[in-house]
């Protein structure tokens, strides 16, 4: 059985009630959940959730949520991995067991369909545990600077401080969208960054994390953008 989990908690700090925020009309937990619908790449998609609250939304895009998260797996220290592990647990416990399992994150209103599709590719045809989402970084980190405590800079690494960009070698970043995984992997708790995982590369313009208001209003912008340039062609 294929499964997708989507966590939810209701605890957001630095944007209250982020799971649920509108975002381009809708709650943005609903593009995950449809995205997840469209790739037809799952047997049950379920929102791991505390919320009473975050739950009937999911509900009402298409998901299911038929537990409720417990306390200990809904602070702010409480990484994906456990999260995902327990969803595994409760489906196993019910029926037909878990095989590929997809993490997707409910604040990733970039996904689509046919990433999903790709990284499911990825993990079946790559043997690796885990395929995750990942992009480039606009700028070469070996020349990354610091600001210091007396308010100047330094270098992280000042023996690039020659180098020309196009010499140093390129650096990827975990996308945050989604993660596919086998099953078994996550409920041993396998690393996700590690060399049992392959990439599934996705263009810059389409990564947006959101942890602040300013990521909030920066991703509301691309998505804007990214539709008036679909209906234009």
């Amino acid at each position: 059985m294929r499964l997708a989990v989507i966590p939810a908690r209701g605890g957001s700090k630095r944007i209250p009630r982020k799971n649920i925020r509108p975002f381009a009309g809708l709650p943005i937990i609903a593009w995950s959940i449809r995205a997840a619908i469209e790739s037809r790449c799952f047997d049950r998609i379920l929102v791991s959730t505390d919320d009473e609250e975050i739950a009937a939304v999911a509900r009402a895009f298409g998901a299911e949520t038929p537990f409720l998260r417990p306390r200990e797996l809904a602070d702010d220290h409480t990484g994906t991995i456990p999260v995902v592990a327990h969803a595994i647990d409760w489906q196993n416990e019910q029926s037909m067991p878990a095989t590929e399992v997809c993490c997707i994150y409910a604040t990733a209103p970039f996904v689509r369909a046919e990433d999903l599709q790709r990284g499911l590719q990825v993990l079946q045809e790559s043997g690796a545990e885990y395929a995750f989402s990942v992009t480039t970084y606009p700028f070469p980190i070996q020349r990354a600077i610091r600001i210091t405590a007396d308010g100047r800079v330094e270098m992280l690494q000042p023996e690039h401080f020659h180098s020309r960009s196009q010499d140093l070698e390129e650096a990827w970043h975990d996308a945050g969208q989604f993660y596919w995984g086998r099953a078994a992997a996550w409920l041993a708790g396998k690393p996700l960054f590690s060399h049992d995982a392959a990439p599934v590369p996705l263009p810059r313009h389409r990564v947006q994390d959101i942890d602040t208001l300013e990521d909030w209003e920066r991703a509301e912008w691309l998505f804007k953008a990214q539709q008036l340039a679909a209906g234009g062609r």
